[in-house]
């Protein structure tokens, strides 16, 4: 991913220098299982820790000879060690080492996705209670349906991103685990208690069974996970976006002091954070399709699945951190204008109250088509901008048989449409 939508703390996870960090410590926590076995000496497994080293610029330089990573990495190592390195990696492939460290990575970066959830969670929830009972228009297919809250919008976003949340945390923990197991995964050279030492140390669950690689069954549905949050920030990003048209403009993305618009027209305030965010979300959802066709492998191993990741799991994880950062600002900054949602739920001359209107005819004895057809009719007067939808109604006779003026002003009470707020915000902050 390109620094212009990093974040330090994620890239360091991607860097060759903790890649290799990971690799040292399994291979030098391996050695102390190992001794303690009694298949290597203690006294090698000590000489691991003392004097293990790398440099990245020596493991490239003999990978460009080798053509192999682990075996680079292995050498390198083994020249600090010196000669106790032969002890090193008994028994073990490489897909122990990469799985395993890969394992790490995950959960590293699973953590600071969490910490932006959090965050992001922590912003949704105080915007939402700052706007319980905000009214606005709420609507389907994009046209004015009936009223709502702000604050209820902000807690259907929030209950996704819940949601979004308990799935990473699954997600996690299905992928935190550590393959010690050997060619193609039969523990024929090396004791299933070194993978239970090293899993213990490296902070990760056992892999059952193993065919040399760690299941991609298991790194499809991460990456899933991190799918559907993206989802759900690009349908933020799209509802912000939509209400920042200058058209509507009931919120907009802060305006810091200074920055610019456009480069040809100064008076412009667009949703670029917001955009930007729709674009990233598709990045990040690149990564899923790429990862359900990991888990097909030929037989116990084949390293189709390993380029793919080596490009998608950094960019994805990267760009969602990046993502979920940045999404948060948003909704901390966010401008929100009451006197426009007012305005705009007043544009339409009651409309928003026609259901109030049909169920009311259909309690006096009204039938539903009936009912319909009359509030229908008035409608459209108010579409074509003929008066609003009360006088109308009020002039209706075939209304005002069934209804008298209390009655139908009764089906404008815009309390009607907060009443239970109190309810859906105690199901949705719970915890």
């Amino acid at each position: 991913m390109i620094p212009r939508y990093s974040r330090p703390e994620m890239t360091r996870i991607w860097e060759p220098e903790n890649r290799f960090r990971i690799w040292f410590e399994i291979e030098a926590h391996a050695c102390d299982a190992q001794a303690e076995l009694g298949v290597i000496p203690e006294a090698a497994a000590k000489a691991v820790w003392e004097k293990g080293a790398f440099e990245v610029a020596r493991i490239d330089e003999i990978e460009r000879e080798t053509r192999h990573d682990v075996i680079a990495f292995l050498t390198n190592l083994a020249e600090h060690v010196g000669e106790p390195a032969r002890f090193v990696h008994q028994g073990m492939t490489s897909s122990d080492v990469l799985d395993t460290c890969l394992a790490v990575q995950l959960a590293q970066a699973s953590d600071l996705l969490l910490a932006g959830m959090d965050r992001l969670l922590a912003a949704l929830k105080a915007r939402a209670l700052e706007y319980k009972l905000t009214l606005c228009v709420g609507r389907s297919h994009g046209i004015h349906a009936e009223p709502t809250t702000f604050g209820l919008k902000l807690a259907g976003h929030y209950a996704a991103f819940a949601r979004g949340r308990n799935r990473l945390v699954q997600a996690r923990a299905e992928i935190a685990t550590c393959t010690i197991s050997g060619a193609v995964g039969t523990f024929a050279n090396i004791d299933p208690a070194v993978e239970r030492h090293v899993a213990q140390k490296m902070g990760l669950s056992i892999e059952p069974i193993s065919t040399q690689v760690i299941p991609r069954d298991r790194h499809a549905a991460f990456f899933a996970a991190l799918g559907v949050v993206a989802a759900s920030i690009e349908n933020l990003s799209t509802e912000i976006r939509h209400l920042q048209r200058t058209e509507v403009r009931e919120v907009e993305e802060f305006f810091a002091p200074g920055q610019k618009g456009s480069s040809a027209m100064p008076h412009k305030r667009n949703p670029v954070l917001s955009e930007n965010l729709t674009g990233l979300a598709r990045v990040v959802r690149a990564a899923v399709v790429p990862a359900l066709e990991n888990v097909t492998l030929w037989h116990e191993r084949d390293i189709s699945h390993s380029s793919v990741e080596r490009v998608f799991a950094p960019d994805a994880t990267i760009a969602l951190d990046f993502a979920l950062n940045r999404m948060a600002g948003v909704i901390e900054k966010l401008l929100v204008y009451p006197e426009a949602m007012r305005r705009n739920l007043d544009r339409l001359g009651g409309l928003v109250h026609s259901q109030r209107v049909l169920l009311a005819l259909t309690q006096a004895g009204m039938s539903r088509e009936a009912a319909y057809s009359a509030v229908q009719d008035n409608a459209m007067k108010v579409w074509a901008g003929d008066g609003d939808l009360l006088s109308l109604l009020k002039a209706d006779t075939g209304v005002t048989d069934h209804l008298d003026v209390n009655a139908l002003e009764s089906c404008f009470d815009e309390a009607t449409h907060t009443r239970h707020v109190e309810t859906i915000f105690a199901r949705v902050f719970s915890d």
